[in-house]
């Protein structure tokens, strides 16, 4: 195991608007928690602040984080820099601004190292979900004044896509780490595929992860595939659009709107469906992905999403598309033949394997212990860009010169 002494005793205060019990946590939350818990693991004294919510009390402690619940989705902003303004956390060593979108503008409040971590830029979010003025500042937020607010600081991207879209809006390769997500083990179910043709859709629904588009494909293609059905996985403010759309073309029971569920039933969908459908605009992963890939369900995503582009191995593990076209006939290709599931399926499997939470929290540790110590990491760099990439390794993109211990994991 590495040293990790550096980051043993040190606090570590997040800001992020959600956590993963607040009804419209995602794979953004489930990874901010991951490094948590890995950095808690690591001796560190670890505190989340999100805003509140009636899924979980104020102040609670969950495998040694501790999450502090306070505002709303808007003024959970203005909370966090009050917080660290008045020092509600204490002693706080170094600062993780988790920007989903919009920054906390913690490196105002702080003389601390600031980490920046960054699952996607929003560019094509921001019109989609607010139209108009709200949506056009808060654009400028994200492209203009935060690439300005944190110049100095030190970024983490989930994939190198990330990374590019960082360095268009201005921020120096030097200091972007690259720190991978993790797949969670399988959860066995033992239900076996469909006998029936069955495609998935898992996420949160909202517009920009685009789900008309894979009820437009289940209609298109249901007098091709009698009996075909869309599992609709998941919840969220844009529901009732969804359900409404599906009515008016007619899909009847073709789409099966599953709504929240339990763990057990989201892998019981993974696990029956052919084929899982992700035609989100943008992501900066795709955690569902990699949950998918574990049951042997491929994934059709489209490559403009970004970092899918990462975490779908393109004809091996799934299947990437240019646009809802595209989405379509390979749907119909792969519902057609059953030997190339088979075969993508596998690569499937095995791409789910390639990525471990243990060396994503390897990295983000190293990560943040070279910040403490007012050393930027990033493309090019001594030390290098850290990439959490296999299930037992931290592959480090150069050698550093001097933390041979980055080199491995456990």
């Amino acid at each position: 195991m590495s040293d990790h002494r550096d980051i043993s005793g040190r606090h570590v205060a997040f800001f992020s608007w959600r956590d993963t019990r607040n009804p419209e946590g995602g794979g953004a939350e489930r990874y901010l928690e991951k490094m948590a818990e890995g950095l808690a693991y690591r001796g560190a004294q670890v505190t989340i602040l999100c805003a509140a919510h009636a899924a979980a009390p104020p102040d609670e402690t969950v495998n040694g984080v501790r999450f502090v619940r306070r505002g709303t989705k808007l003024t959970v902003y203005r909370e966090g820099v009050w917080a660290l303004l008045r020092r509600e956390f204490g002693r706080v060593d170094v600062v993780v601004d988790v920007q989903n979108g919009l920054p906390f503008f913690t490196r105002a409040a702080t003389r601390k190292p600031v980490v920046v971590l960054m699952h996607h830029v929003h560019r094509e979010q921001w019109p989609v979900v607010y139209p108009g003025l709200t949506g056009r500042v808060g654009w400028w937020i994200e492209h203009a004044l935060a690439p300005r607010l944190y110049r100095r600081c030190q970024y983490v991207a989930v994939s190198r896509a990330t990374r590019m879209e960082l360095q268009e809006l201005g921020v120096d390769r030097q200091r972007i780490a690259v720190v991978h997500n993790g797949t969670d083990p399988v959860l066995p179910v033992g239900v076996g595929k469909s006998h029936h043709p069955m495609v998935a859709v898992v996420g949160r629904l909202v517009p920009h992860k685009q789900v008309e588009h894979a009820i437009d494909v289940a209609v298109a293609l249901r007098e091709e595939h009698p009996g075909l059905r869309l599992h609709v996985v998941g919840g969220g403010w844009w529901e009732d659009e969804l359900r409404e759309h599906a009515a008016r073309l007619g899909a009847g029971d073709t789409v099966v709107f599953e709504g929240h569920v339990d763990e057990a039933r989201k892998h019981e969908v993974y696990e029956r469906a052919w084929l899982h459908l992700m035609p989100s605009l943008k992501e900066g992963w795709g955690l569902v992905i990699g949950e998918a890939g574990m049951h042997g369900t491929p994934t059709v995503a489209y490559a403009s999403a970004g970092g899918v582009c990462e975490s779908i191995d393109d004809g091996r593990s799934g299947v990437l598309v240019d646009d809802q076209a595209g989405l379509l006939e390979v749907t119909r290709r792969l519902l057609d033949d059953a030997s190339e599931r088979t075969r993508l399926a596998e690569g499937a499997r095995v791409m789910s394997h390639a990525y471990s939470w243990e060396s994503a929290q390897e990295g983000f540790a190293a990560v943040l212990t070279s910040a403490l110590d007012g050393v930027l990491v990033g493309e090019g760099t001594r030390p290098a860009v850290v990439v959490g990439h296999a299930p037992t390794d931290t592959r480090i993109l150069a050698e550093p010169a001097d933390r041979p211990d980055w080199s491995r994991a456990g």
